[in-house]
Formats: structure tokens, sequence, C-alpha cells
């Protein structure tokens, strides 16, 4: 459930709709993002979740876009970029003497000091987002599924905490939340490397197949970077195997509902960029992609609720 959260008859508009290239600023604080929840590929704290606890998500999604929003800025150095995200873990964990910058931290804090909900998930992003400020290649599937742990996992794990669910459930969340970062990746390789410098396609599986970094600033997937992508999506299909299962490993019909929905909008993409050409085009959901989710979606994780997954 990711980066980072549709209704039973249709998507909840104001959190669920096609992801817009977040603008690159040369300023960055709480208050501007270019992307919020609005411009998400999958339902962020939709109102399938209780309606109590919208807030808390709110703002642990606030959180997770300013620190990220950090990593991504072209105008800050890789030093610069560390020292900013030191400070907002700083002021999660409750250090003082930080300005305005960091009032998503402060206000994070006190929500999970509400909730009792611990600030590991919130300090991972940050070690995620030091590893982009210092790390833009990634040679192994395995040191992908690694960055992701950091990256993608704790958002799952912290929506699972918040809702009171047992820890078993974080295997299938993690293997949802991993295979959504590996779609975004997908989706946004051309600009991630033309703006950021940053590839997550994996460099061994390049080699093996003849292809080379610069061909993701192509117009078009060469034959060679077609073989690596569905390489990358038959990872991402065997992880959302797992993944499938996370509906019924939840207690809360809410939460159930929600990952349902975010289940198939994920099964959907994939289907979509194998399809597709995330280099000639922007791969996105329709509207109907999001309709369709919502509903079969919605349905079937309430009633997969607390049935339990299978080992």
């Amino acid at each position: 459930m990711n980066d980072a959260a549709a209704s039973a008859s249709s998507p909840d508009p104001a959190a669920a709709r096609p992801v817009k290239k977040k603008t690159r600023r040369s300023h960055i604080n709480d208050a501007t993002s270019g992307k919020n929840s609005k411009n998400e590929n999958f339902p962020v704290g939709s109102f399938l979740l209780p309606k109590r606890l919208r807030p808390h998500v709110a703002k642990f999604y606030r959180y997770a876009r300013a620190i990220d929003d950090v990593a991504d800025d072209p105008n800050l150095s890789p030093e610069e970029k560390v020292v900013k995200l030191h400070a907002f873990r700083a002021v999660l964990e409750g250090e003082k003497g930080f300005g305005s910058d960091y009032d998503s931290a402060r206000a994070l804090r006190l929500s999970l000091a509400e909730t009792g909900v611990t600030t590991r998930h919130g300090a991972d992003l940050v070690a995620a987002f030091v590893q982009d400020a210092n790390k833009n290649r990634y040679q192994t599937w395995g040191e992908l599924l690694g960055y992701c742990e950091l990256s993608a996992n704790p958002v799952g794990r912290y929506l699972l905490d918040l809702h009171g669910e047992d820890e078993a459930g974080y295997r299938y969340s993690d293997a949802l939340c991993t295979a959504l970062q590996i779609i975004n990746h997908l989706q946004d390789c051309r600009d991630d490397y033309l703006l950021l410098n940053r590839v997550y396609i994996i460099g061994d599986w390049m080699a093996e197949e003849g292809a080379k970094v610069s061909d993701v600033s192509l117009r078009v997937l060469n034959p060679a970077m077609r073989r690596v992508t569905m390489r990358m999506l038959d990872g991402c299909e065997d992880l959302m195997a797992e993944a499938k299962q996370l509906p019924s490993a939840l207690k809360s019909k809410h939460l159930a509902m929600e990952s349902a929905v975010i289940i198939r909008l994920a099964i959907r993409l994939i289907k979509l960029l194998r399809n597709g050409d995330p280099l000639a085009e922007r791969i996105d959901l329709t509207k109907f992609d999001f309709a369709s989710a919502g509903m079969r979606g919605a349905i079937a994780g309430y009633f997969s609720a607390g049935s339990g997954a299978k080992p």
C-alpha cells in the first residue's frame, strides 16, 4: 500500500487519481510538494478507511511527501539532502531547535504518540531517501528489493500498525508495497534518469540482455530494454502472488477492502506496462480501471477479511 492507500462503487475522487509528475523546485519544505494525495497512482487514505484514522494517514503521507521532495530536489547537493533528511528524523524522534520546514515531522510525531504507532516506519523512509541521495544505480534484484524495504514497505507496515493488525501480515503487505514501488520505477524510469540520473532498472539484467543505461533516455523500448522490463514485471507478478493474500490476513474490513482495491489496480497496471511502452508515453490507469477495481476489490476485501491467509 503505497507512497506510500476507493469506493465500493467508484474510486474516491479526492484520493485516487493517476500520478502527475511532481514539479522540481529550488526550495523544498512541507508546503511546496508538487505531488499530493490527489495525484497518486493508488488510493491514499481513501474513504474506505475508518474516518477517525484518515487524519493520521494524511499526516504520515505529508511527512513522506516532504522528505521525498528533499531527496528529489535537483538544486540540493547530496550532502545538503542528507543534512535535511537527518533533521526530519531528529524532529520525528523529538529533538528540538528545528524550524517550520519540519512541521510535518512534528505533526507525525504527535500522531504516532496518539495512536501508539512506532516512529520506526518514518525513520526507515528517511533511510531510504538518504540512500537516494547517495546511490543512483541498482545492479541486482536483491539490491532493489532492499531499497524497497526502506522506501515502500514502511507505508504498508504503518497502515497495519495503525489498524492494530498483527505483524504476521507484514509479509503480504511488504510484497504489495514492493511491487507498487517497482511498478512506479518502471513508469517513471525515463524521467528519473534524465532529471535525477537515478536508475532503478536492474544493471545486471541490462548487461545480460545487451541493454545500456543510456537506453532509458530513448523514446521507445528497444528489444533489449523490453526484455529487461518484462523480467522486472515477472518479479512484480511473483510479489503479487504473495500480496494477494493480504486482505484475508487482516482483521479490519476497512483495510482489507482498501488493500483488495490496490491489489487489483496493481495487477491491471502490470498488464498495461507489459502491453505498453513507458518510454514512449506515461502508462496510466483509466477512470474505468479505478471504478472496476473499486467495486470488485471492495466487495472481495469485505468478505475476505479475517478468513486467514494460506501458507
